[in-house]
């Protein structure tokens, strides 16, 4: 198989380390390239030690979900259960470009109603002028001291060197340089809306 043929968001089923049916998807979830491997489970052991004989030379290293989530927040990619979940909306999430109206899905009358309408709050992207890290649930006030949202996934940037974070904020607080304040342990920390993504190369 030709990697470098693999358009992003498209997959090719094809065969790895002598292994068939092996679905090759160019989705990485890290912003970093990359492919993801769909493989049986009576394979997996195999493909796994292949592809680690295979990296040896590089460097290889087995990295688990936490730094994925780092890259992942880095990129401002959701999370199911943090971001989006079953109580906010594809179009407060930003995610309108694949919600489309073309036919009937599950909740499409409610969500081509709220199109209309208009919504009431947006998921932004932060990164933090004041020293903290934002996590999951703290608020987000504005610079009086009102309730305007919620962090939805906070951490550390390793890349940047600085807490960076995405949130529900009401609309009218939802633009680029906008300053927004987390309500971490009983400070106000400021922080600074910024497009997606959060690290730019």
């Amino acid at each position: 198989v030709n990697l470098s043929e693999i358009k992003f968001y498209t997959f090719v089923e094809g065969q790895l380390a002598g292994i068939d049916d092996v679905i090759i998807s160019a989705t990485g979830y890290t912003g970093a390239g990359g492919f993801e491997l769909y493989i049986k489970n009576k394979d997996a052991e195999a493909v796994w030690k292949k592809v680690f004989e295979a990296g040896e030379e590089f460097g290889i290293l087995p990295i688990g979900l936490g730094a994925r989530d780092t890259l992942r927040l880095e990129m401002g990619y959701c999370l199911y259960g943090n971001d989006i979940t079953d109580t906010t909306s594809p179009l407060e999430a930003g995610l309108g470009w694949v919600t489309k109206f073309t036919k009937d899905f599950t909740n499409s009358a409610n969500l081509a109603q709220q199109k209309e309408d208009g919504i009431n709050k947006r998921l932004v992207g932060f990164i933090m002028e004041d020293k903290g890290i934002p996590r999951g649930h703290y608020e987000i006030a504005d610079a009086d001291g009102n309730i305007i949202g919620e962090v939805t996934s906070g951490t550390m940037s390793p890349s940047m060197n600085v807490g960076i974070g995405l949130g529900y904020v009401k609309v009218g607080h939802h633009k680029s340089d906008s300053e927004i304040f987390i309500q971490v342990r009983n400070k106000s920390l400021k922080a600074i809306v910024t497009k997606l993504p959060l690290y730019k190369k």
